[in-house]
């Protein structure tokens, strides 16, 4: 978009026709007595404006313009849209108990060998890798938003507070393991209270802890998780659940020699998980495998949208210098012109 940073001073472009008038019909020039004009009779006929121009004047006259025209300021400018992105804090609270190393058969798959070779495969991930390949896509996704971490079997154990240092959260989640804190155990509140305590504290306009888990709470805390999930409605924290499980879960292991397939039923606790969920303003979520762990967490992003601003920001391209130079190279070319090659009686 073409504008001018002093559009008013384009009033002043109606002094060019007075300057010309001035240089042919005012302006004196240097002039010689002599006892005769007869010599310089053919100079006496009538001029034009335009004729009675000599280089130099049309040099100094386009000068006085692009003065003129530099002062206005003249510009180009481009719209730029800056994105002031104000992120919000999520915990992440992943279930590590022994658990987590199940696989979950897919939908039509019942086979043995069907079974086996998709392990093999690498076709069939075991519930930690599903989780930890959906999480690890949905920190990549919000560049914006702390992430803290927070394994949990029997207690819950810390790993990173909320940091926007997403390469160190990407970095421990691949790391964790099932079995990790080497208990069978799993307890639901003290995941739930030690993210609120992470939480309390941050100035985030949105906290949200997000809690994965296959098992059945069977540890007793000195909360239950109803109260852990009261505890975080008093300090604002919303928290997600996600059972994870399939009702098709199956274990692999050798026996002499050859992998067999043991079935294992599940063992989350949807009807607990949901009121946690409720009691927060969250949701509960169920995931079966890596589909539909992408799906919920897909969904997730899309609940807890990052607030931001879109302010329009103009790049402009100042022309006046380039036109004050201009004129300063035409001032120096016609009295170049004047005092040289034009040097002329008048």
């Amino acid at each position: 978009m073409f504008s001018f940073t002093h559009p008013y001073l384009l009033l002043l472009l109606p002094a060019v026709p007075a300057v010309m008038y001035y240089i042919v019909k005012v302006r004196k020039r240097p002039s010689l007595a002599v006892a005769s004009a007869e010599p310089f009779g053919f100079a006496r006929r009538n001029k034009s404006w335009v004729s009675a121009f000599v280089w130099s004047d049309w040099f100094y006259l386009a000068a006085f313009t692009l003065v003129l025209i530099a002062l206005t300021q003249p510009r180009w400018g481009t719209e730029r849209f800056v994105v002031r992105a104000e992120g919000i804090d999520i915990v992440l609270a992943l279930d590590l108990s022994q658990s987590m190393s199940l696989y979950d058969a897919p939908p039509g798959v019942n086979s043995r060998s069907a079974l086996i070779s998709g392990v093999k495969d690498g076709e069939i991930k075991d519930r930690i890798a599903v989780a930890k390949e959906a999480l690890i896509k949905f920190v990549e996704a919000r560049p914006n938003d702390r992430f803290g971490l927070i394994g949990f079997a029997q207690a819950a154990y810390n790993f990173a507070p909320p940091t926007l240092d997403h390469k160190l959260i990407i970095a421990y989640l691949d790391a964790l393991e099932p079995g990790a804190l080497r208990t069978g155990s799993t307890g639901i509140a003290s995941p739930i209270i030690s993210g609120v305590r992470r939480l309390a504290k941050s100035s985030a306009p949105r906290r949200v802890l997000v809690l994965f888990t296959d098992g059945v709470n069977n540890v007793k805390h000195a909360a239950t998780p109803l109260e852990a999930a009261e505890l975080a409605k008093a300090k604002d924290v919303a928290i997600y659940t996600v059972g994870i499980g399939s009702g098709r879960g199956f274990t692999v292991y050798n026996d002499f020699g050859g992998l067999e397939v043991e079935p294992v039923p599940d063992g989350f606790d949807e009807p607990l998980l949901r009121e946690i969920a409720g009691i927060t303003g969250g949701r509960y979520f169920t995931a079966s495998d890596g589909e539909e762990m992408t799906r919920v967490m897909n969904e997730i992003n899309k609940l807890e949208k990052t607030s931001a601003e879109q302010p329009v920001v103009m790049d402009y391209r100042h022309f006046a210098p380039n036109l004050a130079l201009l004129a300063l190279i035409l001032t120096l070319a016609g009295f170049t012109l004047e005092s040289t090659v034009r040097l002329r009686l008048p």
